[in-house]
């Protein structure tokens, strides 16, 4: 049962008579009497709290405005339970009375709140006062609040009273609360518990969900939706949990969200995004149009945006493609958008223009990233070719794993670094010198006499570290290891260019990102070994892949292999190649 599950099943598969209610109430059409049960806490909320909800409805200025669900049960018919939001109405309470004491609006207080086990708070709410508020700590807080609310107001000096009547109207025709009315069956303690002890807190998709369940159910004779919504929302649910399909689809704004079918629901209500979106925005939008439409209608565009994301997911270039432009950035709603009107081939057409526009490079632009001035966009190119060599495997079903992606940081690894200068711990030199000797054993095309001598230098440096011994040697085994002194050793390309890049997760370990290539080479292949998720291309890269079989010598990285690199970065044949722009295309 989740939270707000408002049809139960009986034994035997028959709904329960007892159903849930869900809507918008304006703040001053609140009445009745309402009763805090024993399970429930005292008043607590302090003056961040009360600021807050204050601050809240005056900035709705007159426009339609929703505050937290506020969750009953009807005891008769002018009695409820007050299972949920307590806090809320209280200080709403107070703030009439506050009004009332102060002469600001004469109207009546258009409720009443209970406790059914501190029954003098019943009346010290309706006159808080200094006096007694040290006789317990509900009344402390009772009267601390109602101190804020009268520091609240007293903010606007003359125009106290002209503001208050702006408030007062905004509590009568713009701020609503969503009321929801539990059924009679459900167990409230239990409810409480869920909501507050829990801290599930009632959700965009849950209310847009009981709404959408309270609206299917009709009356005898009438076609009942009920039970085939609910379970459609759950399947729903359960394939957007998937990781794989919920990576390569959810937007910043979504990814972390508890519920996956917010994504649809806040697709479908539009709006704003990030931190201007209004609270329940998505529940007010749906709301309306369940109202003015149908609920069966809403329902099914759900269904189809969910029909969309499975054939997407389905669909290889629209998988890689889609998943790389959310990655980078995009949202799932414009891309939806996109995709109104076209084909199949038409809208990879627009995927692939959309590609084209994050990137903004020519071939020539490409060539002349750098580390140190363009490493936003050296990530991103580096990642959409290990995206695209993958999605060009026609023959295999090995998709890009956005799941990894998303969840792993990355950093950018040079493949041959040829500066230690940068180490300037001990631990990172001893480190630095530990690895290096261990791949300077294994080196095949050294002489046993500039190898001896190395070892020995290496040695003495890690029994007794300085900076200059350190430096020295190894300012050594990187010319030794560049192969500055053997043909085709020599770099023409800076350190710092994008054919000396790849894609590797984040290390903390400075003297192994400050490593040559060999040294490297051996720390990605144990990696490997080990399961570690190691991106393709970066494979290919401390494999070899990329350049002539045979031509050069596996410890190197070489100007030809960082030539063919560049080459395979350009090419449309797994590389970016087909996303650039032409070269008179950008000035």
């Amino acid at each position: 049962m989740t939270i707000v599950e408002h049809d139960q099943l009986k034994s035997r598969g028959k709904m329960s008579k007892e159903t849930a209610t869900l809507g918008l109430r304006l703040v001053g059409d609140v009445a009745g009497v309402f009763r805090v049960a024993r399970y429930q806490r005292g008043y607590r909320w302090g003056k961040h709290e009360v600021d807050c909800l204050l601050d809240d409805i005056y900035e709705s200025k007159g426009q339609p405005y929703s505050l937290q669900p506020v969750v009953v049960k009807r005891i008769d018919e002018s009695t409820w339970e007050l299972i949920d939001g307590q806090q809320r109405l209280t200080t709403l309470f107070l703030i009439f009375v506050f009004m009332g004491h102060e002469r600001l609006q004469s109207g009546p207080l258009p409720y009443s709140i209970t406790y059914e086990t501190r029954e003098e708070s019943e009346t010290f709410l309706q006159a808080p006062n200094g006096d007694a508020a040290g006789a317990n700590i509900d009344f402390f807080h009772i009267h601390e609040a109602y101190e804020c609310i009268r520091a609240w107001f007293g903010k606007f000096g003359a125009r106290r009273q002209h503001e208050a009547n702006k408030f007062y109207g905004y509590l009568f025709e713009s701020v609503h609360l969503i009321w929801y009315e539990a059924p009679d069956h459900l167990n409230s303690t239990e409810l409480f518990t869920r909501l507050n002890v829990g801290r599930i807190p009632l959700n965009d998709a849950e209310l847009v969900k009981a709404l959408l369940l309270s609206r299917s159910h009709r009356g005898a004779g009438l076609s009942d939706r009920t039970y085939e919504i609910a379970a459609q929302w759950d399947i729903i649910e359960r394939d957007l949990q998937d990781p794989d399909i919920w990576a390569f689809v959810a937007d910043q704004r979504s990814i972390n969200s508890p519920t996956k079918i917010s994504l649809i629901l806040d697709t479908l209500a539009g709006g704003p995004r990030g931190r201007s979106r209004p609270q329940f925005y998505t529940f007010n939008v749906l709301r309306e149009k369940i109202e003015t439409e149908t609920a069966d209608s809403v329902w099914n565009e759900v269904m189809l945006l969910h029909a969309l994301i499975l054939g997407w997911y389905e669909n290889r270039d629209h998988y890689h493609k889609i998943g790389y432009l959310v990655s980078t950035g995009q949202f799932f709603g414009d891309l939806v958008a996109l995709a109104k009107g076209k084909t199949k081939s038409q809208y990879d057409e627009h995927l692939d223009d959309r590609i084209r526009e994050t990137l903004a490079l020519t071939p020539s632009s490409v060539a002349s990233l750098s580390y140190e001035t363009n490493a936003t966009k050296c990530a991103r190119v580096l990642f959409l070719m290990n995206v695209e060599t993958v999605r060009r495997m026609k023959d295999s079903s090995e998709r890009y794993a956005f799941r990894i992606h998303r969840g792993q940081a990355w950093s950018l690894e040079h493949i041959h670094a040829q500066n230690a200068e940068s180490l300037t711990k001990v631990e990172e030199w001893r480190t630095w010198l530990h690895v290096h000797r261990e791949a300077l054993a294994d080196l095949s095309n050294v002489s046993d006499e500039r190898r001896t001598n190395l070892l020995r230098r290496i040695d003495a440096a890690v029994g007794a570290p300085d900076k200059l011994s350190f430096q020295a040697v190894a300012r050594d085994l990187t010319l030794l290891f560049s192969g500055s002194d053997t043909s085709g050793g020599g770099g023409i390309h800076p350190l710092h260019s994008i054919s000396n890049l790849a894609l590797l997760a984040s290390s903390d370990n400075s003297a192994l990102n400050n490593a040559v290539f060999e040294v490297k080479r051996r720390r990605i292949l144990e990696r490997d070994r080990r399961g570690a998720y190691i991106p393709v291309c970066t494979r290919n890269v401390f494999l070899k892949y990329y350049g002539e079989p045979n031509a050069q010598q596996l410890h190197l990285w070489s100007t030809q292999d960082r030539e063919a690199y560049m080459a395979a970065i350009l090419s449309s044949e797994g590389g970016v190649g087909r996303y650039l722009r032409a070269e008179e295309a950008i000035a």
